[in-house]
Order: structure tokens, then C-alpha cells, then sequence
């Protein structure tokens, strides 16, 4: 089964950016891997993430958002597919980010991955003034989203009168160029509300865990397809990785050093998947006996040495073509 590949580009979440003082060079470093990644010839998608505050902890560094940051990308690439993983719904309304979707599917030649999620950094929530709902309420108000914007996509003159939403005919021209509207992922592995919105309007889901998590969520999504009469096959089922790819005869611990920040080695091989391309290979295929034909990448440390993503190009996707 061919494997499709895509990775994130730095964009200042995940402390990925702090080592450039200038913010201008700053983006620049961004565009610069989404531009190499697009080079390679062998990455399907570049990345993004939709937070406005660093992690682990909030700090006062750039995080660039995430929207402005697509439509920047879309018109700094020309091959390349754009992705959030994922959209916050909480932040912005859906009828609103439908109407953005469908302009940057435009300005990008129908290059969009729009990528949902219901929400879940509390932090920034209520940094910026939109509460923290319960879990149930977000996950209804997502439910709602997800009908809004694909029904904004393909019909006019959309009626919607809601627990959370309320729309009166909004005119959303263009809808944008992708057919039949621009590629739908959802995120999330929810059971019993965001892995039946996948089936019933996702073009791919992104599911995270391990090989029997994943296998798991897979069967899961399987059977509401069935309930809905939809092709199981048809949608994109991915997930998200973090990568260190080593070179022969590095030594792991001494490798990873800059990258850890002074986590503990045993920590940082927990969250990351630190191998040469032959070991990363060997970690990745029972995800696609799972089930996985899509993987995010994240790898550390691209934006001042990006040699790592071309590396994985040449040296880890050949073998899933």
C-alpha cells in the first residue's frame, strides 16, 4: 500500500523558533523548510498547528498564527499541499473559516488539507477570551461546525439554526476550486461523535497512539462508514509522528542533545522516534499494517537545520512509494 507524507513546518509552537531573534527571519525559516520540503519532490504536504502560545509552557515567544500563516505558504509555494492539524473550532466561527477555507483553496490553486478539531490548550482559551467549555459542549459545537462548513462548501442559500450556531443564507463565492470542495480532515479519536463526523463528512481523519490504539479507532471508524454507507476506503487515515532521524553511527544521546533541551534521553525517546532511516522504517510499517496511509511528520530543529527533512525524504519515504 502506497504512503503518503507529509511534516510541519516550524512555526514557533513548539519552541522551534527561539534560537532566531529576528521575526522576519523568523517566518522566513518557516517558509524556507516548507519550500525544501516541496523541493524533495517527496513530501505530499507541509504543516501547521493552530495554537497562539508555546508548549510545554505558554512563554512569551513567536508563535505564528495559523490561518495567515497558510495563506503566506499558499502563495510562497506552488506544489506543495497546506495543512492545519488542527483547526481549533472554538476560535473562530464556522461559517467565518469556511469562508476562509474556500478563499486560501483559491489563492493556493486547490492545494487546502483543511484539518477540525474540537480544542483542547485551556490555556490559550481563556488567554484570549473564549472561555473553556466543558468537554461535551465543545464537542457539540463541533458537531455543528463540521455540518456548517461542509455544507457551506456545497450548497447556497445554507439555513442553520442551532444550539451554538445560527446562520441566515451567508454567501460563501467562491467556494473555492478543489472538487467537489476542499479536502476535509478531522482530528480526533473519539468514538462516538469525531470518528462518525468523519465518516459522514471527513475526506481523512488523524488518529494518534500506538499500533492497537490505532487498529483499534480504525475498526471503530469502519463501522460507522458502514452505518452511513460510506466507502471506508475512500478516506485518508493518518497520523501524527515525531522524528529524530539519526545519521549511521551517531551516538542517540549525544545526537539529541540540542534537540532534548536538557530532557532526560529516556523521556525524549518516549515522545520521539529517535533511529537511523532503516530503524524509523522498521517503527513506522507495523502503523501502516494498522492502517495508517498517511504520515505527519514532525522533526526538531529544522528551522536551523533543515538538512533533516530532506534527509527523510531521500532515505525514509522511498520505502512506503
Amino acid at each position: 500500500m502506497a504512503v503518503d507524507f507529509g511534516v510541519f513546518v516550524p512555526q514557533g509552537w513548539r519552541m522551534d523558533l527561539v534560537e532566531i531573534e529576528d521575526p522576519i527571519e523568523q517566518y522566513e525559516a518557516m517558509t524556507r523548510v516548507g519550500q525544501i520540503a516541496e523541493r524533495t519532490g517527496a513530501y505530499d504536504s507541509i504543516w501547521l498547528y493552530d495554537h497562539f502560545h508555546t508548549v510545554p509552557e505558554p512563554t512569551q515567544n513567536t508563535v505564528f498564527e495559523c490561518w495567515i500563516a497558510t495563506a503566506g505558504l499558499s502563495r510562497d509555494t506552488e506544489r506543495v499541499k497546506i495543512g492545519q492539524m488542527v483547526t481549533c473550532n472554538g476560535y473562530r466561527n464556522p461559517a467565518l473559516l469556511a469562508k476562509m477555507a474556500s478563499t486560501v483553496d483559491v489563492m493556493s490553486r486547490g492545494r487546502l488539507l483543511f484539518g477540525l478539531g474540537a480544542g483542547w490548550y485551556e490555556h490559550e482559551w481563556r488567554a484570549y477570551g473564549y472561555g473553556f467549555p466543558e468537554t461535551r459542549e465543545r464537542m457539540r459545537a463541533f458537531r455543528e461546525a463540521c455540518q456548517i462548513i461542509h455544507r457551506m462548501w456545497t450548497e447556497d442559500g445554507v439555513q442553520f439554526d442551532g444550539e451554538y450556531y445560527k446562520l441566515d443564507k451567508p454567501i460563501n463565492e467562491p467556494k473555492g476550486v478543489s472538487v467537489p470542495h476542499p479536502s476535509f480532515w478531522i482530528g480526533g479519536g473519539g468514538e462516538k461523535v469525531t470518528l462518525r463526523l468523519v465518516a459522514r463528512y471527513g475526506d481523512a481523519c488523524n488518529v494518534g497512539g500506538d499500533v492497537e490504539r490505532l487498529k483499534h479507532k480504525f475498526g471503530v471508524l469502519k463501522g460507522h462508514c458502514d452505518d452511513v454507507g460510506r466507502d471506508y476506503e475512500e478516506i485518508t487515515r493518518s497520523t501524527s509522528v515525531n522524528v529524530y532521524l539519526l545519521e549511521e553511527g551517531d551516538d542517540p544521546v549525544s545526537a539529541t542533545e540540542l534537540a532534548r533541551g536538557g530532557m532526560a534521553y529516556d523521556e525524549y525517546s518516549k515522545e520521539f522516534m529517535v533511529g537511523t532511516a532503516e530503524e524509523i522504517i522498521e517503527r513506522l510499517r507495523p502503523m501502516v499494517d494498522a492502517g495508517v496511509n498517511y504520515f505527519i511528520v514532525y522533526m526538531p530543529r529544522v528551522a536551523y537545520e533543515p538538512a533533516m527533512v530532506e534527509r527523510f525524504a531521500k532515505e525514509v519515504i522511498p520505502s512506503f512509494s
